[in-house]
């Protein structure tokens, strides 16, 4: 039934979105994920507006990523410093800043939302940019672990809705996972598809499920490492060992769930019990609860599951 529901949604979607080339972005946030996929937007020829609450942040946005590019330059053009330059202001030159999401969004393509992981602000926000941005205008969320048509059942573009999900560092990881909803239409799943390859970047295709793809593999796995930990089956630094060594893993478990973030690991897996409470796999943790109760966050706080100085 779902997916005759979604080739009837993708039969009677607006012809304004067909063969769009995005061109302009705005992307709402500007935090370490906004900030990395404004950097590689820019870099690839498009015109970003990168939008936050106020211009302390956005400055700050604005460093975060002319330093990255430095970073870039020095790799990419050490013998051509003058070349290097001429990059970095080119790129920074694609990227202007606004604290007026509205009105960013009325001459987008694309508007893709980075900010907090709370359903309601980020409904309240596409809720409200739905009224102001054209009929052509696609919408998407970078959200890592709420339902995309959830978020989309706040506007009126049901079939202009989508997820682009990034990884973190954006520059540096080439993955994007491209979800469409039942209602999405083949042409605005297209244009996320295409969009994700002009940012160098490749792309997988998702069902609107619990984690897409990588999360919802990646985070049962760190769970289950918890628990075997939990049960006194093994040691946190044994379990990273054995999953770098025997698994060719660049980080084991616990060092990813500290860099991930503690906190950031329970949100997901709250919302997922909440969701299918009877579902083993999405089981609370009490250690978990209990480093984040006490503000052990991981990397981000200096201490998780380790120590950091």
């Amino acid at each position: 039934m779902a997916f005759f529901t979604h080739q009837i949604c993708r039969g009677f979607s607006s012809s304004a979105v067909r063969n769009v080339v995005i061109k302009h972005v705005t992307i709402i946030g500007g935090g370490q994920m906004g900030a990395g996929i404004a950097q590689v937007a820019a870099s690839t020829g498009h015109s970003v507006t990168l939008v936050d609450t106020n211009d302390d942040i956005l400055k700050k946005s604005v460093k975060g990523i002319e330093g990255s590019l430095k970073r870039v330059v020095k790799k990419k053009y050490a013998d051509k410093p003058e070349a290097g330059e001429e990059f970095i202001q080119k790129v920074l030159q694609n990227v202007s800043t606004s604290t007026d999401a509205g009105s960013a969004a009325q001459s987008s393509d694309l508007v893709l939302e980075a900010i907090v992981e709370n359903l309601k602000i980020k409904q309240d926000l596409f809720g409200r940019l739905d009224k102001l941005a054209p009929p052509h205008t696609i919408f998407a969320s970078n959200t890592s672990s709420l339902p995309i048509s959830d978020i989309a059942s706040s506007t009126n573009r049901l079939d202009r809705f989508g997820g682009l999900h990034f990884f973190n560092p954006v520059p540096m990881m080439k993955l994007v996972e491209v979800i469409g909803t039942s209602a999405t239409s083949q042409d605005t799943f297209d244009s996320l598809l295409n969009f994700s390859k002009m940012l160098g970047k490749t792309p997988v295709s998702c069902k609107d499920t619990p984690g897409f793809i990588v999360n919802r593999l990646l985070v049962p796995y760190i769970m289950e490492a918890i628990r075997l930990y939990e049960r006194g089956h093994g040691s946190k630094e044994d379990i990273d060992i054995a999953m770098k060594l025997g698994a060719g893993y660049p980080m084991g478990p616990f060092e990813l769930s500290d860099y991930v973030g503690l906190d950031t690991m329970k949100f997901i897996m709250d919302g997922w019990s909440a969701k299918d409470p009877h579902n083993p796999l999405f089981a609370p943790s009490e250690l978990l609860n209990k480093l984040v109760a006490e503000g052990k966050y991981g990397k981000k706080t200096g201490e998780g599951f380790y120590k950091y100085k």
